[in-house]
């Protein structure tokens, strides 16, 4: 019998190729969190699962300081870090170095750090609201220029002003060219003297609705010097931007 290996050496050849396989160094894993520990040491161990699968998990002391949130059972979430070779048992498993919350639950957190941030810059003081001219000559509208919202705008505004102008700036309300579409419609009427804008759109989930929670949407609305009024969504809907206007 030949090319006989100690137990050793064939965890140390596999350690090896798992070390040098690309995307097993750096990989995000998405699963549901099940059989998670805080060891004394300060590490985390926990599992990731599906319905047909699971992967064993760790995250190191030093990389769990950063997480922000308390890993508990049933949670989805993405874990980031590389796949490798425990050598002494010959199980691999994933290395975590960061660990967020996916889907509605990842962007809940982000909401609520940005909205943190941003209120201690000083974004929601109530000293920097503007007020809304009791006359009102010309409306400016960011918003999509078809579907519900758009249409509840005009309407009503022309109910209770006949004479009043609207400027519409057509934006894209969703998806990736949302907030630059946002910000430069937001310029665009400023630069035009309008008495007031709305900037807004209809109802949605929180994905839908996320581009008004963009930090650098808010800030154009902050900058604005002209009254901004948020309609964003339904009435138990909240973004950012509703604290900054």
């Amino acid at each position: 019998m030949k090319n006989v290996y100690s137990v050793g050496q064939v965890n140390a050849y596999i350690r090896n190729m798992f070390s040098q396989d690309f995307l097993l160094r750096s990989i995000s894993v998405r699963g549901e969190v099940s059989n998670c520990k805080y060891h004394s040491s300060g590490h985390l161990y926990f599992t990731l699962k599906e319905e047909k699968a699971s992967i064993a998990c760790v995250m190191f002391a030093g990389y769990r300081k950063g997480l922000s949130f308390r890993l508990e059972e049933g949670m989805q979430v993405v874990a980031l870090g590389s796949v490798e070779v425990y050598e002494r048992d010959g199980k691999y498993q994933l290395y975590a170095r960061e660990i967020r919350q996916d889907g509605a639950g990842y962007l809940y957190e982000q909401f609520e750090r940005l909205k943190r941030s941003l209120e201690e810059r000083g974004l929601f003081a109530p000293e920097y609201k503007q007020p809304i001219p009791a006359y009102i000559r010309t409306l400016g509208v960011v918003t999509a220029p078809t579907g519900a919202a758009v249409r509840d705008i005009i309407n009503i505004t022309r109910r209770r002003n006949p004479y009043v102008q609207i400027i519409l700036y057509p934006a894209v309300v969703q998806g990736d060219q949302a907030v630059p579409s946002i910000v430069n419609g937001i310029r665009a009427l400023e630069r035009l003297g309008v008495d007031v804008m709305i900037v807004g759109r209809g109802g949605g989930s929180m994905e839908d609705l996320w581009a008004f929670n963009e930090e650098a949407v808010a800030q154009a609305v902050f900058d604005c010097a002209v009254p901004v009024i948020s309609a964003v969504g339904h009435e138990t809907d909240t973004t950012i931007i509703d604290f900054v206007s």
